[in-house]
């Protein structure tokens, strides 16, 4: 009984800060000012959601990051902390307000499973790049949180050849209880969701924003992601472990 009513509790919050938020976002966008308030909006919807952030280092103003996935809160915290945009999968557009709502803060959408579709997508990330921070999450997917597996690299054909503007900066994410944070396997993301607004104890995350890559490790895509790859993975391993 008491999780049903903080759900709706959050869930009633969640649509009052909306209430708020979007029609000063659409005036501002009427101005041109479009980006003012989407990262506030979600960073807000997070907090309210029960995330606490911590960052450890700073964020590249326009920096392509490349980072672990763990949970839909990922996206919240990173709009919060860099104010980014993101590279998103297309089951995400097939939701109308959803898709709305993604497209305010300037979200790609790709399909992995149409490789036909490569060289639109490439070209929309290359084209989005340099004004601001932009996320992809290589592995594709969700993972459990306790290891980062292995990296795609077939996104940031986008970022060959690197030139000096572009920025590659590895981010990991640590949460402490990751276990019944993660949202994995075939688990529906209404029931996540539902479990996150139903804790009572906030969900906690530490951002690690780590230094751009360098040197050998910009000589390709696939350098570029095993690089990020190596520097995400020691850190997660490094924390969780002290």
């Amino acid at each position: 009984m008491i999780t049903r009513l903080r759900i709706g509790l959050r869930i009633a919050l969640i649509l009052g800060w909306s209430a708020l938020i979007i029609p000063l976002h659409l005036l501002f966008k009427a101005i041109g000012k479009p980006l003012v308030l989407p990262p506030t909006f979600l960073a807000g919807v997070g907090w309210i959601a029960g995330l606490r952030v911590k960052t450890v280092g700073k964020p590249e103003k326009t920096a392509l990051i490349l980072a672990n996935h763990v949970s839909w809160l990922d996206i919240l915290a990173l709009a919060g902390a860099a104010r980014s945009a993101f590279v998103a999968h297309d089951g995400l557009a097939g939701q109308k307000l959803l898709k709305w709502l993604c497209e305010q803060n300037q979200t790609i959408f790709i399909a992995r499973h149409r490789r036909t579709t490569i060289n639109d997508q490439t070209s929309a990330i290359h084209a989005a790049l340099g004004e601001r921070p932009l996320t992809i999450f290589p592995e594709g997917t969700t993972s459990d949180g306790t290891s980062v597996p292995p990296f795609k690299s077939a996104l940031l054909a986008a970022v060959q050849p690197i030139d000096d503007s572009t920025k590659v900066q590895p981010v990991a994410l640590v949460y402490e209880d990751v276990p019944e944070v993660a949202w994995v396997g075939e688990d529906p993301g209404a029931n996540n969701v539902l479990m996150i607004l139903g804790r009572r104890k906030p969900v906690r995350l530490t951002i690690y924003f780590l230094p751009p890559l360098e040197g050998a490790a910009l000589t390709d895509r696939k350098s570029i992601t095993l690089a990020a790859h190596k520097a995400i993975a020691e850190t997660l391993a490094r924390v969780l472990q002290a």
